[in-house]
């Protein structure tokens, strides 16, 4: 295992990823964790990340010294080199020009061990204040840059490596081999954790856990829900239970398709709740986004307990639970401090007395895609776009009505299948529809309109933390507007929005 400690960098979890996809496994757990509880992990190698912090503040983040001592290998990355370097009798000071962005590194040291097979010079990525300006003792250069002298340093009888820029990110060349070098030349780690040997030990833990209980599992039919459902079955089969609730705010055919999936293929206990009319009963006259968000949360989890209190002896609630949200809740930086109230449930452990289930709380997204294809789930399922919690409440803007619903779900169905039949669904992000409250004068045939507007959004993203709008042919979407056009009623006119994140966001609510 490798451990990494978070100092606090916006790209922490991409340096696990890009390790987890050598197929070795790694956690990420902030700085301020206690040396014993670092030693009670047993690491094979130790990552020290980059943070927004200064090692010259008085109140800078700091690891026990006597880390650098273990003999074990680490490689301290940006903030990780300067605590390294002034931790071990090196000096750091502030740098009079800050070097940020692509930067020429020039490898100097010889290129076995940590550069082996990268070019130089090449290209990486910097993101620093500070600099180093004398090494420890036992330390030598392997690389500069302009701006950074020491930029990669090392001291290789003790197997402690550091650097100043970011090798994680694609904007770094060659930087996944420096990665892929630590950790296989540098600190000799084998490879062999995948999905395959979670599968086997995840399956074998699950039994442990629950034993002969029953486990009550949230069926949304998304990726992550649906995942947990079947490799839970997997694991204790007729012990699950699953409730499954329609809201009426899915995409078109979805609640269909999502019972007979589990129910007729998987054979899996289900508990179908058709909720629709109690849902949109609920929005009637509301028309304010984060008011539509607290009510759909709200319902559900009173839909859901109503449900749950009917199934006897039920001692465990499973949960989708994702390894980024468990490095958020533990960060450095501390939690989130604004959580989307449609993720409030879960107060439902709380509310019912339950242990938890998280199966999948050591994976990455991309991680559980490839589990659910070694569980054999469907890859229309697996490659589905993401769909928000609250469904197409947030796509409706204004009131939610029973007549909007249907319209949104019919253009929306037309703005996928004609990206599917252009081969370009899986390349893209998201796309979808949205439903304007703006109505326009159209003409269709000899008659006047005044219709409702759509808008079509299709983004490119890798995290969605930020996004590009798709580039589409203008012949796909002059394809997608004639037939909502002429399809769908109540829509005659459509719209297609050219709005990046930032300054946008994804979702219109």
């Amino acid at each position: 295992m490798i451990l990494i400690l978070d100092f606090g960098s916006q790209y922490t979890q991409l340096i696990a990823r890009r390790i987890r996809e050598m197929k070795v496994y790694c956690e990420i757990h902030p700085c301020t964790l206690e040396t014993e509880k670092i030693k009670a992990l047993n690491p094979e190698a130790l990552i020290l990340s980059g943070g927004p912090s200064s090692v010259l503040g008085e109140h800078s983040p700091k690891v026990d010294p006597a880390l650098f001592a273990w003999g074990l290998p680490i490689l301290g990355i940006c903030y990780g080199q300067q605590l390294m370097v002034s931790l071990m009798g090196g000096k750091v000071e502030k740098a009079q020009h800050s070097e940020y962005g692509r930067t020429e590194l020039k490898i100097c040291g010889g290129q076995e061990d940590f550069f082996y097979g990268v070019e130089n010079p090449g290209v990486v990525w910097m993101s620093h204040g500070d600099r180093v300006i004398s090494i420890p003792p036992g330390f030598e250069v392997l690389a500069t840059s302009q701006g950074a002298p020491f930029a990669a340093i090392c001291h290789k009888a003790k197997k402690l490596y550091a650097i100043q820029y970011h090798p994680e990110v694609t904007h770094s060349q060659g930087g996944t081999q420096m990665l892929h070098n630590f950790l296989f030349e540098v600190a000799g780690v084998k490879s062999g954790w995948g999905m395959e040997s979670f599968l086997e030990t995840k399956t074998q833990e699950i039994k442990a856990q629950v034993g002969t209980n029953k486990v009550l599992c949230a069926l949304s039919g998304g990726v992550d829900s649906s995942v947990v459902a079947i490799l839970l079955h997997k694991a204790i089969g007729d012990q699950l239970v699953c409730v499954f609730v329609d809201n009426g705010l899915l995409r078109k055919e979805e609640a269909h398709q999502v019972v007979d999936l589990f129910r007729s293929h998987y054979h899996i206990n289900l508990v179908h709740v058709d909720a629709r009319d109690h849902f949109l009963g609920q929005l009637a006259g509301v028309s304010d986004p984060e008011q539509k968000r607290k009510i759909i949360g709200r319902e559900f989890i009173e839909v859901f307990e109503q449900e749950a209190a009917k199934i006897k002896d039920v001692h465990f609630l499973a949960q989708g639970t994702l390894y980024p949200d468990v490095i958020e809740s533990v960060s450095f930086k501390g939690p989130s401090a604004v959580i989307k109230s449609h993720h409030n449930v879960g107060g439902l452990p709380e509310k019912m007395r339950m242990k938890l289930v998280e199966p999948l709380r050591e994976l990455f997204k991309d991680e559980v895609r490839e589990l659910g294809r070694n569980l054999g789930l469907p890859e229309a399922y697996l490659t589905r776009h993401p769909f928000p919690g609250p469904g197409l409440a947030v796509r409706i803007l204004g009131e939610v009505t029973p007549e909007k619903v249907a319209v949104l779900q019919e253009a929306d169905a037309i703005v996928r299948e004609e990206i599917k039949k252009a081969g370009l669904y899986e390349k893209i992000w998201q796309a979808f529809g949205v439903l304007l409250p703006v109505k326009s004068v159209g003409v269709m045939g000899d008659s006047r309109t005044y219709e409702w507007t759509l808008a079509i959004r299709s983004v490119d993203s890798v995290d969605a933390m930020t996004a590009d709008w798709t580039h589409l042919p203008y012949e796909l979407l002059g394809k997608m507007s004639n037939r909502i056009i002429n399809e769908v009623p109540k829509i005659n006119r459509v719209v297609y929005d050219i709005t990046s994140k930032p300054p946008g966001t994804i979702e219109w609510e």
